[in-house]
């Protein structure tokens, strides 16, 4: 059966995808403390295409180049390094909890998106996006007040929208071509880093962080999200996607001894079920 075979491993694919981003967050905190959004954005990917370029020249060798995940890819990576700018620069002034919260607000512009650009929404759609949102919020537990931060990473938020919305349309190439040349057009942010600040290498500790970042949040993950979304539809890969935050609390829980009040895992529990309401109908599969 469908939702047996290629649906289950779409599945699997992005929950990994969601838990490798889950781990993403005190990461991204400690390193924007220590060097500017533009170099942030730039050298992870520069970082993240080092780690792909054997994988590209082996692909050149063997004669095929995948134009669709070429075409696919940058046009994805524009949205991706806009969001992944945005969500770094909005980080450095608000919370962690609230930029969470903000960035899990994508869900909110996919299912629009499908619900009024596609035509193609249900009721069970509606009440995950409904469980998921409330669940987010309550796990997340967001400052009141609206500053600038905040408004910066809901920028980064519509972004990462339009990535899902993207590799769900060009998923249907080789995953690891996708991911490389998602990661080209952040490159482009050397060019603001060169013309406001002095060039400078971070210090090891920084650049081991984001050498996670790059090859695991970045590389692993992005491929598994293509590979997911060739089996699972955006509405439902997006409520998936909100597994992230609920991976992010848990690890501040059990390594940064973080405390989770009750209604946090409430709000944990109100994603998981939106999670499972989203994945248990095989007509989101294809």
């Amino acid at each position: 059966m469908l939702s047996m075979g290629r649906g289950v491993r779409g599945l699997t694919a992005l929950l990994l995808t969601s838990t490798l981003w889950g781990t993403s967050f005190p990461a991204i905190k400690f390193v924007v403390g220590l060097v500017d959004e533009y170099t942030y954005t730039w050298m992870r990917s520069l970082i993240a295409i080092a780690g792909l370029i054997p994988y590209l020249i082996y692909v050149l060798r063997r004669g095929g180049f995948p134009t669709t995940s070429v075409k696919g890819g940058l046009l994805a990576g524009i949205a991706y390094a806009l969001g992944l700018w945005l969500q770094g620069w909005g980080t450095k002034y608000t919370t962690a909890s609230n930029s969470a919260f903000i960035t899990g607000l994508n869900v909110v512009f996919v299912h629009i998106y499908v619900a009024f650009v596609k035509g193609s929404y249900s009721f069970k759609l509606g009440l995950t996006l409904l469980l998921s949102v409330l669940g987010l919020y309550m796990l997340t537990t967001p400052t009141s007040g609206i500053n600038l931060g905040d408004f910066l990473v809901l920028l980064g938020s519509f972004m990462w929208a339009a990535q899902i919305i993207l590799v769900s349309r060009y998923c249907g190439g080789d995953p690891l071509i996708f991911t490389l040349f998602e990661m080209v057009p952040a490159l482009t942010f050397v060019i603001p880093d060169i013309a406001l600040h002095s060039l400078e290498l971070p210090n090891i500790e920084v650049l081991i962080v984001m050498a996670y970042l790059a090859l695991v949040c970045g590389d692993m993950a992005f491929a598994l999200q293509v590979f997911g979304q060739r089996h699972v539809v955006p509405a439902v890969a997006a409520v998936l996607f909100l597994l992230e935050p609920v991976v992010a609390s848990t690890l501040s829980y059990l390594l940064l001894n973080e405390v989770m009040a009750t209604y946090q895992l409430f709000g944990a529990l109100l994603i998981l079920i939106a999670m499972f309401t989203a994945s248990t109908d095989k007509k989101y599969y294809y």
